[in-house]
């Protein structure tokens, strides 16, 4: 194993159970064959680590966080394609590429898909980039370990799996360029799902509570903000001659939206649910789907089938200006302030984004 010197323990933002995370000194973890040591240098805290954290839906203790960017610290045996020094992005889901689920692209449901390969060494796998420094498996490494060009910063890196993941759900969509988008939700995953919209149709409406975020959208070409207070379904019936919307996304948890969705569209249009990822029941009028041949679907997760496509987004995106992610980010905190940002992204006010954790 080639390795750098490095420390014996670490801090790591530790979940010890349901709302409750603590700052701890904990094992740096040993890598084996085929892996590699990465120190984290940013990672954002997502929306399904918050859920975790506040619902008890996973065993402690263990260590979150899977939106990173870092540097290699130390190769294991037979690892040819990285060395110490290189800048990495690490997904933390990889599917085995031969199951029935991957045969149909569906690479979410696959079950290796469904290990995470990315660890803080702390209880159970779960990202580990709320640490110091984390060990990538073996697939991960193959298929999963993305390196970053020197003219790309670490914090628009991490971005890639979240761009994975909007990317993803628009190109399942298959949204034709006279087609009329609306994206509830204006949060860093509404911005972005509204953005890569745009380069497919001109015309996307944004709904948000908060004009700070109308305003951070506006930067991105989002030029039809509507106010979430307002009369969001009438606004997509005046834009479309009394139809409605083409599309809905959903890039809000809150159940009650999807009826506004529904009813935002038109007759055989199409509502993608991004962010109900807490199981239990939600309402929706079956006959809309029936009679109105409305299509109610959902997208989860990332895609390898468009990892490269994504990647280039991401790096020359911010070359050409047109998809700089780093201006979403609107608080960074370090590793020792971590229960704070964690926090601050649990209670969004106005002019909170993106938050990001930075060792």
């Amino acid at each position: 194993m080639n390795m750098e010197a490095t420390p014996a323990t670490q801090k790591a933002a530790v979940y010890r159970a349901v709302n409750d995370v603590r700052i701890e000194e904990v094992p740096v973890p040993q890598i084996g064959p085929g892996e590699v040591l990465m120190k984290i240098h940013t990672c954002g805290i997502c929306g399904t680590d918050l859920k975790k954290i506040h619902t008890g839906s996973h065993s402690a203790p263990r260590v979150f966080g899977h939106e990173m960017s870092g540097t290699v610290i130390a190769v294991g045996e037979g690892v040819t394609n990285f060395k110490p020094g290189d800048r990495v992005m690490s997904f933390h889901h990889i599917p085995c590429g031969t199951c029935y689920y991957c045969r149909k692209q569906t690479f979410a449901q696959c079950e290796t898909y469904k290990k995470v390969g990315a660890t803080a060494g702390f209880g159970e796998p779960s990202g580990g980039g709320f640490a110091e420094y984390i060990r990538v498996m073996d697939w991960i490494v193959e298929k999963g370990l993305v390196h970053i060009p020197n003219d790309i910063p670490f914090e628009q890196a991490a971005w890639i799996e979240p761009v994975n993941t909007c990317y993803k759900a628009i190109e399942l969509l298959d949204l034709k360029d006279d087609e009329t988008v609306l994206v509830i939700g204006q949060g860093p995953i509404g911005i972005l799902l509204a953005a890569l919209a745009k380069r497919k149709t001109p015309q996307v409406l944004t709904s948000d509570l908060y004009a700070e975020r109308h305003a951070v959208a506006k930067t991105y070409g989002l030029d039809h903000p509507l106010d979430a207070n307002s009369d969001v379904i009438a606004e997509c019936k005046r834009v479309t001659e009394g139809r409605g919307a083409d599309v809905a996304l959903l890039a809000v948890g809150a159940n009650s939206l999807i009826t506004q969705a529904m009813n935002a569209i038109r007759p055989g249009g199409r509502v993608c649910l991004f962010a109900q990822t807490q199981h239990g029941e939600a309402p929706f009028d079956p006959a809309a789907v029936c009679m109105d041949e409305k299509t109610l679907m959902g997208s989860y997760s990332s895609s390898v089938a468009i990892q490269d496509e994504a990647i280039d987004l991401v790096f020359n995106g911010y070359r050409d200006g047109t998809f700089d992610l780093t201006k979403l980010i609107s608080h960074r905190f370090t590793l020792e302030d971590a229960v704070k940002g964690i926090d601050l992204a649990s209670h969004p006010v106005a002019d909170s984004m993106k938050i990001v954790i930075q060792p």
